[in-house]
């Protein structure tokens, strides 16, 4: 019965450290993501959805994003068969999109203005959107980095971005939008390109 208890005990790390799940270093900060990551809040997100090296279960082509939305990873896919994972936010059921986009645009500390649909379920964001939108920043709900989700030459108004709310993480939360904590989506960031293929599902 100890040993049972002691090992039910154990935290997720020493489950998840073998050669299936390892740990990925952050990514190199610029002095002004070390100056505003420092006043962001501070949440130490559940073992499952911080980020790692895994074997990739998507079988899509290098370079590719996979989003999902069920278990809340998003995939980046890496030659070699393998893949970093990282833990995501998404759309709640009324709000989530599925489908397969390209990254049309990439923005670091990105400007945010609140699309009409969340001006009518949120009145209360109509003197933002008055006032030009929210400037980039540690209080911006858009975090560190935006990629912009694009189908053609269209916008689909849906984006893969950091969050000033990481204890979301791991949960259905958002209008729809990918979130990921501020670290998660500067190392991605760093990762990928216009064009990148990004698949939601």
């Amino acid at each position: 019965m100890l040993f049972r208890a002691v090992f039910a005990a154990l935290p997720a790390a020493l489950l998840l450290s073998g050669c299936m799940y390892t740990p990925m270093p952050d990514p190199s900060l610029s002095s002004r993501d070390a100056e505003f990551l420092a006043v962001v809040p501070k949440y130490d997100v559940d073992n499952n959805f911080k980020r790692y090296l895994v074997e990739d279960p998507t079988g899509e082509a290098p370079g590719t994003i996979i989003v999902d939305t069920r278990d809340k990873f998003l995939y980046f896919v890496l030659p070699g068969r393998k893949a970093v994972r990282y833990g995501v936010a998404v759309g709640n059921e009324a709000s989530g999109w599925t489908g397969t986009a390209t990254v049309g645009r990439m923005a670091e500390w990105p400007h945010w203005m609140p699309p009409a649909d969340m001006l009518e379920r949120w009145p209360h964001l109509k003197p933002t959107a008055a006032a030009g939108g929210l400037e980039g920043g540690p209080d911006n709900p858009l975090g560190s980095r935006a990629l912009y989700l694009y189908q053609g030459n269209k916008d689909t108004l849906y984006r893969i971005h950091g969050t000033n709310e990481p204890e979301k993480i791991g949960q259905n939360v958002s209008s729809g939008c990918i979130r990921m904590t501020d670290i998660d989506a500067i190392d991605l960031y760093n990762r990928v390109k216009i064009g990148t293929k990004v698949i939601v599902r």
